[in-house]
């Protein structure tokens, strides 16, 4: 890739970002994967925000429930409370047993008390990405008033990126796609979003430098290769998010 090239100066945040908590070492967003995520010395982590039936922000990254929990149906027809009783932990090992699907406030104060950063992807399910949006803008930024810096919003719903910039403009929004649409800037642009986040497997040097001829920070997901994400890293890339905090470490050669 040649020299190493800094992020754009607006990026802020670290650069090597835990997926959905703990990675492969946790059950995906629990507080375990978070406390996981800690232990591992990472600075920053990315999780899922869905809306339960009565409306509560929780973490999980799927509309149902059988995959992480000893649950079944919809997380949309599902109460809080009821969720709250699920184990979300056991599935991935008898050491977790007992966790259960969190709520965001829960999650955001662990957050903020243990001074990571969080990349909150806003997953609404089908129908609710305006409910979502709002209450996961809302949430945060109440949670993270008092914090050094506020969490980044992003979404693959430009429904819920809107209704978190109309409630809470001040937090910063991130403009999810798996392989980014020819109009991705003009997309960006009208949202009003300040980073473009992509699946490693579509991205390419070629988006990489147009996204570096107008400024805008990129955020690659799910890098778990050790070479890879150095390369983007050292090519301008603002941040990877990796499942492997057991290969790669937070300080990727010194470039968080």
């Amino acid at each position: 890739m040649g020299a190493i090239v800094a992020p754009p100066a607006f990026w802020r945040y670290p650069r090597v970002i835990a997926h959905r908590g703990g990675g492969t070492l946790a059950p995906e967003n629990t507080l375990a994967a978070l406390h996981m995520a800690v232990e591992r010395g990472y600075r920053a982590v990315e999780f899922d925000v869905m809306l339960s039936a009565d409306g509560t922000p929780v973490i999980i990254h799927d509309e149902t429930l059988e995959r992480t929990t000893n649950g079944r149906g919809d997380v949309a027809e599902t109460s809080a409370a009821v969720l709250a009783t699920l184990d979300a932990g056991g599935w991935f090992g008898a050491q977790f047993t007992g966790e259960s699907v969190p709520r965001f406030a829960d999650a955001g104060a662990l957050c903020v008390t243990s001074g990571l950063w969080a990349n909150v992807e806003i997953k609404p399910s089908a129908g609710a990405d305006r409910a979502t949006g709002r209450k996961t803008a809302l949430l945060a930024a109440k949670l993270w008033a008092d914090a050094p810096l506020p969490p980044l919003l992003s979404s693959f719903s430009t429904v819920a990126l809107e209704a978190a910039h109309e409630v809470a403009p001040h937090l910063p929004r991130g403009l999810l796609y798996d392989a980014p649409s020819v109009d991705w800037l003009r997309e960006l642009r009208r949202l009003e979003c300040v980073s473009l986040h992509c699946n490693v497997r579509h991205f390419t040097p070629a988006l990489l430098n147009e996204a570096q001829t107008h400024g805008v920070p990129v955020v690659l997901y799910t890098v778990n290769d050790v070479d890879t994400a150095a390369c983007w890293l050292d090519a301008g890339v603002a941040a990877v998010i990796t499942d492997r905090l057991d290969l790669i470490a937070p300080d990727l050669a010194g470039r968080t």
